[in-house]
């Protein structure tokens, strides 16, 4: 193990190569450490701070749980460890459980939006390399009054807005 001072007199000790996650310099023509600002740097995370960067968070984490979902022997275990709830409280205050999730796959043909002085849309197809897929899923709860259905993005924003940032 090596003993190594980096450029911010921060003392720390080397026992492997040269992956590590702290600020270091790489000589007078690389000014920066590794967890600079910008929209170059590289982390193993996601730091959600942007409603556009919680969003694509969001969409990836729910992307995972699906394809982890679908590989999964036990449903309903991979739905517990997951902390899916299996009871909820319904707006009446009666019991609601889960009884069913559905996958969806949506595929993104074109766009739509409103034309310049005209009352049509003015459509845009897409080529078939830009066509994208998304899938959703979607939790069902009843109760003996009431059934609620909830997308997955929701329950994982939720617990996503409970957590303390690391």
């Amino acid at each position: 193990m090596r003993h190594v001072k980096n450029p911010h007199n921060n003392e720390h000790r080397h026992d492997h190569g040269h992956q590590h996650a702290h600020d270091h310099s790489h000589g007078k023509n690389h000014l920066h450490g590794h967890n600079h600002p910008g929209p170059d740097h590289l982390h193993s995370h996601v730091h959600g701070t942007s409603p556009k960067e919680r969003t694509d968070e969001l969409q990836t984490l729910a992307a995972s749980f699906i394809d982890g979902f679908r590989a999964a022997e036990d449903k309903t275990s991979y739905l517990r460890l997951a902390s899916i709830p299996f009871q909820l409280e319904g707006e009446d205050g009666l019991t609601q459980h889960l009884v069913d999730a559905k996958i969806v796959s949506h595929w993104q043909i074109g766009t739509a939006s409103p034309a310049f002085a005209s009352r049509e849309l003015a459509y845009m197809p897409f080529p078939g390399s830009m066509v994208q897929s998304r899938e959703t899923m979607t939790f069902t709860y009843v109760s003996l009054t009431n059934r609620d259905d909830i997308d997955l993005l929701t329950l994982l924003n939720k617990r996503l807005e409970t957590e303390t940032p690391q």
